[in-house]
């Protein structure tokens, strides 16, 4: 079995047959051993000190209290879906925590209401996790992506998409209903699934150039979502013939990536090329070529031509291709 790709972390225990049980969360949210991960925004909060590498950054329940009060209020905070059980590490149970509403959070973080709380703010601040590119270590990354995705997904279902009326979270922050006594409606956190795949013909790799693509002269493997009625084997064919006219047999799945950039889960496969004339899809890359590997294994992130980042599926599907010839 492969090791799990970064965002994901096979130790952490989501505890989900728990989310239903109200007294239970709600007595892991006031005990003090618990933690609360704050997101502002879809930003997550880090701390850097003296040139170390990040790493998550948290709260206690102690030094939430001294923010928001005794938290007589929690049912109606979990209710707002300010609070989201994520799950249990180490047998101390770990929520996001929604601070969106804060106009400045590292203000509130540096109170001195959290100081005397025991709150250390050094070196802290609110940061993009796709910034962070990998640097955190695997346990902090997958938690502070859920995080992230759990809150992205409630700051977008407040109102029920049948029938307009406000929703509620209920299930510890894995379910908002709609309100409305008529309609009632449960709705669920979504994942969105996409196909990201690396063709082969021989020794050679497909990769392309995404005209969106942020970083000059980065090429990655192509990828795209999967269409509803369509198994994931079908959609690997359809988007590299529709990106890059070429087409593929011997579809085989290597493993998969939740990316929560907002809300995708990467499935990543091989394909093997059948014809290998590219026709370009202009609308979609901005180049596609055949690289040989050797050339790859020697011009791995010099200074006109990068792979994807490490923290990626597509840099993974990459890497492992090329080690086989290591091998």
């Amino acid at each position: 079995m492969r090791a799990p790709n970064y965002y994901a972390h096979p130790g952490f225990e989501r505890a989900g047959l728990r989310r239903r049980d109200s007294d239970w969360i709600r007595g892991r949210a006031l005990h003090p051993a618990s933690v609360f991960i704050p997101v502002w925004r879809t930003q997550n909060l880090v701390v850097e000190l003296d040139g170390a590498e990040p790493r998550a950054a948290s709260i206690t329940v102690e030094a939430l209290t001294a923010v928001l009060g005794d938290l007589a209020d929690i049912d109606e905070r979990l209710a707002r879906g300010e609070f989201v059980f994520l799950g249990m590490i180490d047998e101390r149970a770990h929520f996001a925590l929604d601070v969106s509403a804060f106009e400045a959070p590292l203000d509130m973080l540096h109170s001195p209401a959290l100081a005397s709380a025991g709150l250390d703010a050094a070196g802290v601040r609110f940061a993009d996790l796709r910034q962070l590119a990998g640097r955190l270590e695997r346990r902090d990354g997958a938690l502070l992506a859920f995080a992230r995705a759990m809150l992205f997904w409630h700051s977008r279902h407040r109102f029920c998409g049948l029938c307009g009326s406000p929703t509620r979270s209920e299930e510890a922050g894995h379910m908002r209903r709609c309100t409305d006594p008529a309609c009632r409606t449960m709705h669920f956190p979504r994942t969105d699934p996409a196909v990201i795949m690396l063709v082969t013909d021989g020794d050679r790799a497909l990769l392309g150039r995404n005209k969106n693509f942020p970083v000059p002269g980065m090429y990655s493997t192509l990828a795209g979502f999967v269409e509803p009625g369509e198994s994931l084997e079908d959609a690997v064919a359809r988007e590299v013939r529709e990106e890059t006219g070429i087409e593929v047999a011997a579809v085989h799945y290597h493993s998969s990536q939740p990316w929560p950039f907002p809300a995708n889960i990467m499935l990543g496969f091989y394909a093997e090329a059948t014809t290998t004339e590219i026709a370009i899809d202009y609308g979609e890359l901005e180049d596609a070529r055949w690289f040989e590997r050797e050339w790859l294994m020697s011009h791995t992130d010099d200074d006109a031509f990068r792979l994807p980042r490490r923290d990626s599926i597509a840099r993974r599907l990459i890497g492992d291709w090329l080690a086989e010839r290591a091998s």
